[in-house]
């Protein structure tokens, strides 16, 4: 740990003891992809998605400190990072090295910054990024290992049809899992999404488009 990793004071150090990941934000987000698949594809489901700007979309306008942000905002952006890497304890090291970097280079009260849930954001979605290119390097040199078996609470206690629309979300390309991923889970507008991978508004639009296709193509594939 170099002296520069803030102090317990400024960003609780994450030992491992958990929070349990409950099913019911896995199953919202599988609920609202599922259907949107299946309104492109003209059929009917009896499972209502959250429709774009669900709870929890409002802004303070009292800019918080690096500490409120993380009490708040950690395991949301954990369970983003598992979406995109299938792997808890590496989704919670991709998380704590995000809010390491923003320490560094803002400090603890955050006032030469915007908008730090965007910083963060962009930094798990960049951190998730390394990591799987980290993945393929190895596979290309090391024989392939066994891969990341989901925790009970991650997959029993939720409908097949969730874990059919989870399952399939990982056959993606990585920026459709993202665009995905920050449009259904996160709740970011297109516009939001732009910024936060880098690019155009119309490639995001059409990156979603081809993402529910090809996860349409999957799921029916699974009947």
């Amino acid at each position: 740990m170099t002296t520069a990793t803030p102090p317990a004071a400024a960003l609780p150090r994450d030992h491992r003891h958990r929070v349990p990941l409950r099913p019911a934000p896995w199953r919202r987000f599988a609920q609202t992809v599922r259907a949107r698949v299946l309104a492109r594809t003209g059929t009917s489901s009896a499972t209502p998605g959250n429709r774009a700007g669900a709870p929890g979309l409002a802004e303070p306008v009292r800019r918080p400190a690096i500490q409120e942000l993380y009490h708040h905002r950690r395991l949301s952006l954990v369970r983003l990072a598992l979406l995109l890497v299938d792997d808890l304890p590496t989704a919670e090291d991709v998380v704590q090295d995000a809010f390491t970097a923003l320490f560094r280079r803002h400090g603890g009260r955050l006032a030469s910054l915007d908008d730090p849930e965007a910083y963060l954001r962009t930094s798990v979605v960049n951190g998730a990024r390394s990591v799987l290119r980290r993945r393929r390097t190895v596979r290309a040199h090391v024989p392939h290992a066994e891969g990341h078996a989901p925790a009970p609470e991650e997959d029993v206690l939720l409908h097949e049809d969730h874990r059919e629309v989870l399952a399939a979300l990982r056959t993606l390309t990585r920026r459709q899992r993202e665009v995905l991923v920050l449009r259904y889970w996160s709740y970011l507008t297109e516009a939001e999404i732009a910024a936060t991978l880098g690019l155009s508004r119309g490639a995001v639009k059409s990156t979603a488009s081809r993402a529910l296709d090809a996860l349409g193509r999957r799921l029916e594939g699974l009947r």
